[in-house]
C-alpha cells in the first residue's frame, strides 16, 4: 500500500555532513506528518526531526541548529540535512510517515509507516 524508501546513510568523520532522503510511494493523497527518528545500540528510538501539515517543524534537542528537515510534497519525499555531525549522532535512522492514501479498494485510508532504517556512523 505505502512504502518508504530511505537513502543517504554512511560513514562520515566528525564535523562532516550527510543528507538522508525518504520517498513515500503508493496512492498517497496527503502527508500529515513525515520525519526521522533514530536508535543507537542500547538506546530507545528518539525523535530527530519531523515536518507536519502546515510546515510545522519539530526537532530533537540534540540536533537543533545542526540538522534541517524539508519536505517535497510533489515527490512525497522528506530530506534531512545533517551538518556538524558528532560521534553521538551514530545510529540507525528510521523514516516515519503518517499519510492519507487510497487502499486496494480505492477507499481513502490513513496509515502510519516506518522505513527499514539506514545506518549513520560518525567517526571521531
Amino acid at each position: 500500500q505505502v512504502q518508504l524508501t530511505e537513502s543517504g546513510g554512511g560513514l562520515v568523520p566528525a564535523g562532516g555532513s550527510l543528507r538522508l532522503s525518504c520517498a513515500a510511494s503508493g496512492y498517497i493523497f496527503s502527508i500529515n506528518d513525515m520525519g526521522w527518528y533514530r536508535q543507537a545500540p542500547g538506546n530507545e528510538r528518539e525523535l530527530v526531526a519531523t515536518v507536519s501539515r502546515g510546515d510545522i517543524l519539530k526537532y530533537g534537542d540534540s540536533v537543533k541548529g545542526r540538522f534541517t528537515i524539508s519536505l517535497d510534497n510533489d515527490r512525497n519525499t522528506v530530506y534531512l540535512q545533517m551538518n556538524s555531525l558528532k560521534p553521538e549522532d551514530t545510529a540507525v535512522y528510521y523514516c516515519n510517515a503518517d499519510v492519507g492514501y487510497y487502499n486496494g479498494k480505492l477507499q481513502p485510508s490513513r496509515g502510519n509507516y516506518w522505513g527499514q532504517g539506514t545506518q549513520v556512523t560518525v567517526s571521531s
